[in-house]
């Protein structure tokens, strides 16, 4: 180790007495997460020879030190461990190593496990799970959904919630949940996705950052299923996730829109641009209901802050109001907390 850090001391010198940052980030970056990977390779025959084969490894830099190595399980396609490694400290995670591997690689058997249990569930009902978040976040599967056959798929996703939560262990967090979620993404934004490589393990490879960004940069649902006691409330509620700029463009229009209707009793009123979770009216894609919250009259500097007002407006997909809006008095609790009345 001793070695490893004067080698890699002369490295960083000449980076920085170069002057470039890009030297510094590429040139020591690769020094560091090489030798990193070198010392978990090791580190994993060692204390668990045969299992684990290193299959890639990242920088933390400039976050923390060391380097993410990631491995593959001999006996397992489906789990991934993970090991956060700092050669130069001889740490992991800023602990003994040895101790670190071992709970990585039961976390790593852990989650496969987890994973199986939902994508079995899921692959019984007719969809696929082609993505995840991180564990415990939504699976993304995949559905058209229209005016047409909306109610029919979030009932049938919803028959694939309970077979996952029926089949998970009665102290898993998801059979102790209070409420469950799938992502929906459409055919289309499905079969231009980042497929990654076959070979990595399973989990690794629906995790990816490229998979989950190549979906969520165009428009999805997420479906919400409330559970009680283990039993799925199956028919489910669905809101529309869009990207950034069109969320935007979504927020700006109703709350332009909303503002003109209300100016007619309030004349110096100020919608918040606090927007509450928007839900699809039943049976529809194209509708959708969510509050704002507005002030009569604004504060001294203009704005509208801790309103104790709001307005529930049904809305097109662009944001214009369907419906005429209603007005909701006294939103706020004693201690200032939000309380919406349920819609």
């Amino acid at each position: 180790m001793a070695g490893s850090r004067r080698r890699r001391l002369r490295t960083t010198a000449t980076c920085v007495l170069a002057g470039s940052l890009v030297a510094l980030l590429g040139a020591c970056g690769v020094v560091t997460t090489k030798e990193d990977r070198r010392a978990a390779e090791e580190l994993a025959g060692k204390h668990l020879p045969g299992q684990l084969e290193a299959i890639g490894a990242r920088t933390l830099f400039p976050g923390t030190g060391g380097s993410e190595v990631t491995f593959a399980v001999a006996d397992d396609p489906d789990a991934v461990v993970r090991l956060r490694i700092d050669a130069d400290k001889g740490t992991c995670d800023r602990k003994p190593c040895a101790g670190v591997l071992t709970e990585a690689l039961a976390r790593g058997r852990a989650d496969a496990a987890a994973f199986r249990t939902l994508r079995d569930a899921f692959d019984t009902c007719g969809y696929e799970v082609i993505a995840l978040g991180r564990p415990g976040t939504p699976p993304y599967v995949v559905a058209e959904l229209t005016n047409g056959t909306v109610e029919k798929v979030l009932a049938d996703i919803g028959g694939c919630v309970q077979r996952w939560v029926t089949a998970s262990p009665a102290d898993s967090p998801l059979a102790q949940a209070k409420a469950s979620y799938v992502n929906i993404v459409s055919p289309a934004v499905a079969a231009e996705r980042d497929r990654g490589k076959d070979a990595w393990p399973t989990v690794m490879r629906l995790t990816r950052g490229n998979l989950l960004g190549s979906l969520t940069k165009h428009t999805y649902h997420s479906a919400g299923y409330d559970i009680d006691a283990g039993r799925v409330d199956t028919a489910g509620r669905a809101r529309v996730v869009r990207p950034f700029k069109q969320s935007q463009e979504f927020g700006r229009t109703v709350q332009m829109a909303v503002a003109d209707a209300l100016r007619a009793t309030y004349p110096n009123v100020v919608v918040s641009s606090y927007q509450w979770v928007w839900r699809l009216e039943p049976g529809r894609v194209d509708r959708q209901t969510g509050y704002l919250l507005f002030c009569p009259e604004p504060d001294e500097r203009g704005r509208c802050v801790n309103s104790d007002d709001a307005v529930l407006v049904t809305t097109d997909g662009r944001g214009n109001p369907v419906e005429r809006i209603r007005v909701v008095h006294d939103v706020r609790d004693g201690t200032g907390t939000l309380r919406l009345p349920p819609y």
